[in-house]
């Protein structure tokens, strides 16, 4: 294996979804998507929902994060998520359904609607179907 690849984890609450060998990860902050290679300056973030991109030797690998919390280190990222999903683990119907009941929120803000959590709501439901793209 080549000198360029970092060791990348993302961990659940209930599971070790990734740990392996990259040369690359790219996923998504609260402040913007980010593109970490070895040797990368330390640095701690915020995930956003999103796709994240593995660059591993036998080519890229997708899956898709909500919210958490991002490890940068020399030889290491680690990705502490809420929920971590592979394409062939999402339901596709439901995330469609979750998108428009978000969207269905957001048009009618009713009183007493939790924008915040609706726009949370519509952002993993968009992440989850863009992953399947």
């Amino acid at each position: 294996m080549a000198d360029n690849f970092f060791t990348v984890e993302i961990i659940t609450p209930d599971r070790i979804f990734y740990h392996g060998q990259a040369s690359m990860i790219e996923f998504n902050t609260v402040e913007g998507e980010i593109g970490v290679l070895k040797d990368h300056i330390p640095l701690t973030t915020v995930l956003a929902p999103g796709v994240v991109t593995i660059t591993e030797e036998e080519g890229p690998k997708k899956a898709v994060v909500h919210t958490g919390f991002a490890e940068i280190l020399g030889e290491k990222v680690t990705l502490l998520a809420e929920i971590a999903e592979w394409p062939d683990e999402i339901d596709v119907e439901r995330a469609k359904r979750a998108e428009e009941r978000a969207k269905e929120r957001l048009s009618h803000r009713e009183q007493g609607i939790d924008v915040a959590r609706a726009e949370l709501a519509l952002k993993k439901a968009l992440a989850r179907q863009d992953v399947l793209v």
